[in-house]
């Protein structure tokens, strides 16, 4: 692998993934009709509409975006599409990160190169993980700095979390978390918590070590929370599960847009304790936003909607810049209803422990 080359991005540009699950029509298990829906995509929105690793789902990609606007714009076109292909099919979609009693055996694998590689090596691990995540890239123009942001952002991972959390149920199972999609993602190598990285020179010497060992064959390969994207001239933040509406998506894309650009400015914050940055990611996965947040300098401690309202009211000054409060200002409506875990343990229990109830009525939120 030759030296990596950071594309820098001259403006905080945007790019949003996300990850949706193909359901069937009138069972509302998981369906592996991705590969027919997939041929049915516009010409128009090849590359928008793309096969993931198991055929349960599907992931859309906006374009490079200049506003949260945008991302709207491309996301409702993309879903809207998608949709309308899979109810031909019979097939319906759903946004959550896991599927509350799907089985990770009935899956199908995707047959890609790529994916037969990672399963071979990831056995029954890789076959359990059938979740779904949003990944948002903010560009960045300069690798130094990239890096100073990837560092800052561990300190924020657990509030983005939490904002985010939809995975509490696995194979007809209460796990007892706000994200269990968490704990099944922190079982791959090379995911979870980064560590800090001192400059450019460090992250590139630490992937030419893993490419020359075989461990990876790409930058694609590292699954952090956070991870510089040298391609993309981008910082890209993967924690997040996928929320269950989009009017949360593209809260939780302002706030991460905003949030880099502040970090981008901000001196470099102390080196905090990695055991502190795990414990209050555990609490945003167990808890959600009931959790506890321990500020990793002082010791002092939040709740976890506290760290949330503080972070909005942080970031609120480069949004107004940016002219995306309308969809920041989203952030306390996350608060004041909750995530897409609390709403799908409410309606479950209030309804007779029925989950294909609850997922009708989680799906009737996606585009209000």
């Amino acid at each position: 692998m030759e030296k990596l080359t950071f594309n820098k991005s001259p403006a905080p540009t945007i790019g949003v993934e996300i990850e949706i699950q193909l359901l069937d029509s009138e069972t509302f298990e998981l369906t592996s009709l991705a590969p027919e829906i997939l041929k049915r995509v516009s010409h128009s929105l090849n590359g928008r509409i793309k096969q993931e690793f198991i055929r349960s789902m599907v992931e859309i990609n906006t374009g490079i975006c200049s506003t949260v606007a945008d991302v709207e714009r491309d996301l409702r076109n993309a879903y809207s599409h998608l949709s309308k292909i899979s109810e031909e099919l019979g097939a319906t979609l759903y946004s959550a990160s896991l599927h509350p009693f799907s089985k990770y055996s009935d899956q199908q694998v995707t047959v890609a190169p790529r994916y037969k590689r990672i399963m071979d090596e990831l056995q029954l691990v890789g076959r359990r993980f059938i979740s779904q995540g949003l990944h948002v890239h903010i560009g960045v123009d300069d690798e130094e700095k990239a890096i100073k942001v990837n560092n800052n952002l561990r300190l924020y991972i657990p509030i983005l979390l939490a904002l985010t959390a939809s995975s509490p149920f696995c194979e007809a199972v209460d796990t007892g978390l706000m994200s269990y999609r968490t704990k099944l993602f922190e079982a791959l190598p090379l995911a979870g918590m980064p560590d800090s990285l001192d400059d450019w020179e460090e992250f590139n010497a630490l992937i030419n070590l893993l490419w020359r060992s075989g461990i990876i064959e790409s930058v694609k390969d590292i699954w952090w929370d956070v991870r510089p994207h040298p391609d993309f001239g981008t910082v890209e933040v993967r924690i997040c599960d996928i929320p269950y509406s989009l009017r949360d998506i593209l809260a939780i894309t302002a706030l991460i847009q905003a949030l880099v650009i502040a970090l981008a400015e901000q001196y470099e914050n102390p080196e905090p304790h990695m055991q502190i940055l795990r414990s209050n990611k555990w609490q945003a996965a167990r808890y959600g936003l009931e959790g506890l947040y321990i500020d990793p300098f002082f010791g002092r401690k939040y709740s976890m909607r506290e760290a949330a309202i503080n972070l909005y009211r942080h970031v609120k000054p480069v949004s107004e810049a940016l002219e995306s409060t309308d969809y920041l200002d989203g952030i306390p409506g996350i608060l004041k209803s909750s995530t897409g875990s609390h709403i799908q343990k409410q309606v479950y229990y209030s309804n007779g422990e029925n989950f294909t109830e609850m997922i009708k009525t989680m799906q009737g939120y996606f585009l209000k």
